[in-house]
Order: structure tokens, then sequence, then C-alpha cells
């Protein structure tokens, strides 16, 4: 297939991947409407867990069976899924999905944040500490100024997606210690360990067997496992393989405007006009620290 044709292609599952990750925080408002927060995130992680696993053994590859690496597996999956997932689940109870949309698509920010900061093996530049700064006053202005005073109705909730941000971007940074293997097993590990950890809890915090979840709660987990977690999975890391980490990663604010749509199309939501200053701020940032900067041609 000719070059232009892949990246034709590339940039199309691109826009897929932003649509899908952007309907993860409808799909996760609606799920949790009826199915309390553990029991939600941990029939995610088990539903996404086992097709990534399927996929990964029609490949014909096999997941790693020492000891070490799956202790890797379960802390990134804490960092990757437990806490971030089950804090978004749970926040979205009283959040607007597209405002944790919003909130959630700063991750770059924090993971420029965190290596700047502990690793230090990224250059801190001046546009990134502008990406950073835009990012940081849009958070402000979404999260509002009652919420700066301590006084915000969501503050928490807020707050819990906020800290869910920063766990992803610790994600990020551990999970380039998985550079000798191929992609998809630490997602599929990390989803299963996630599930490990998870579904006792459920067990014992939700009682699931007790609950009556509604049709609409059921199929909007079914969606986020299989279409935004598992199928997004798949196609992250072959634009991962394709695109590049930093083409990739372009998605984050591209998801912004999508999930905000979604919101307010399937949900009725929508946003004050702080929120919306708020939101350009955050997609100025992110965009300043994803979109590569193209270097000047050398003169022949």
């Amino acid at each position: 297939m000719p070059a232009r044709s892949e990246m034709t292609i590339d940039l199309m599952l691109l826009g897929v991947l932003a649509v899908l990750w952007g309907a993860s925080y409808t799909f996760i408002k609606i799920g949790v409407e009826t199915i309390p927060p553990v029991t939600f995130i941990a029939a995610r992680t088990l539903i996404a867990g086992g097709i990534l696993f399927a996929i990964i053994r029609w490949r014909g590859l096999a997941m790693p069976r020492d000891a070490a690496t799956w202790r890797r597996f379960a802390f990134q999956a804490c960092l990757n899924s437990v806490i971030p997932f089950t804090l978004i689940a749970a926040a979205e109870r009283s959040v607007d999905a597209g405002l944790a949309t919003i909130l959630n698509s700063t991750s770059p920010i924090f993971t420029f944040l965190l290596t700047a900061l502990i690793t230090r093996h990224e250059p801190v530049t001046a546009r990134k500490l502008v990406g950073v700064s835009a990012g940081i006053i849009g958070i402000c202005l979404v999260i509002g100024t009652e919420a700066l005073g301590g006084l915000g109705h969501e503050l928490w909730a807020q707050l819990a997606i906020v800290i869910a941000t920063v766990s992803y971007a610790g994600a990020a940074i551990f999970g380039r210690g998985f550079k000798g293997l191929d992609p998809m097993l630490p997602a599929a590990g990390s989803m299963l360990c996630g599930a490990v950890i998870l579904v006792p809890l459920s067990l014992v915090v939700d009682r699931p067997w007790m609950l009556s979840p509604s049709t609409a709660s059921i199929l909007a987990l079914l969606g986020l496992s299989i279409f935004s977690t598992a199928l997004a999975f798949v196609i992250y890391f072959r634009l991962i393989h394709t695109l590049g980490s930093v083409g990739t990663t372009s998605q984050a604010y591209l998801r912004v405007p999508i999930g905000v749509g979604i919101g307010a199309v399937f949900l009725g939501e929508s946003l004050g006009p702080t929120a919306w200053v708020g939101m350009a701020f955050v997609v100025a940032g992110v965009a300043a620290m994803t979109i590569p900067v193209r270097k000047p041609a050398l003169a022949r």
C-alpha cells in the first residue's frame, strides 16, 4: 500500500481513537447511574483484559511468566486503571462527562511536570512551560472560582479527576520500562491485574449479586469495555508503531471537543462561560505539549 494511503488510514484511526476515548466519559456517566463505581470498573478491566488476552493469543504471542514482570504489571495496573478508573467513575456520579473529559485530557501536562521534577528525561523548553501554564489556568477555570476557595459544590469530585490524571501521568512514565515487550502485553497484563485487584473488592464492598443495573448501564459498560478500552488499545498500539508516541498523543486535545460534544448530544450537558474559556486554555496547553515542532529544512 502506498505510503500516502497508509498515512491517511493512520490519521483516520487517530480520529477514531479520539472518538472512542472521548465517548468513554459518557459511557461512564451512564454506567455509574445504577452500577457502583468499584463494580463498574472491575467489570471494565475484566472484560477488556479478557478481550486483549484473546487478541494476544490470536496473534501467537505469549504472556510473560516471571513473577517480576507481573509485579510490574500490577503496579502499572494501580497507576493506569485501578486508581484513575475508579476515581473518575466515582467522580462522574456528580460531575458532568464533558467536564471530566476536559480535566482528564491534561495528562500530558502532568506527565511533563513529573518528568521535569523527578525523572528529568525530557528537556524543559519555553513552549512546554507555556503549555503547562495554559493547562493549569484552564483547570482552574473549569473547576471554577468557588472551588479555588474551597466552596465548590463538586470540588472533591473534580479534584478526584485531577488526581486520576496525575496517576495516568505516572503510568505513562512507569510504562516506559516495558520497551522490551510487545506493547499489547503490558496493556493486557495490567488490565488483568486490575481485575484481580478490583473484583474481590467489588464482591466485598458492593455485593454485585444484589444489584439491579439498568439496561442502559449494562450497555454502557459493554460499550466502554469493548470499544473505548479493548478496541481503543488495539488502535493505540498500531499508531504507536506508525505515527510514534508524540503523534499518537495528539488525540489528547482532539478528544476534548469530541467528549464535550458527545456529552451535550446524549446527556444534554452544557458548559458555563468560564468552563468554555477553560477548555480553550486546556486544548491550547495540551496541543503545545504534544504537537511536534517542525525542524527547519537544511539549505541544500
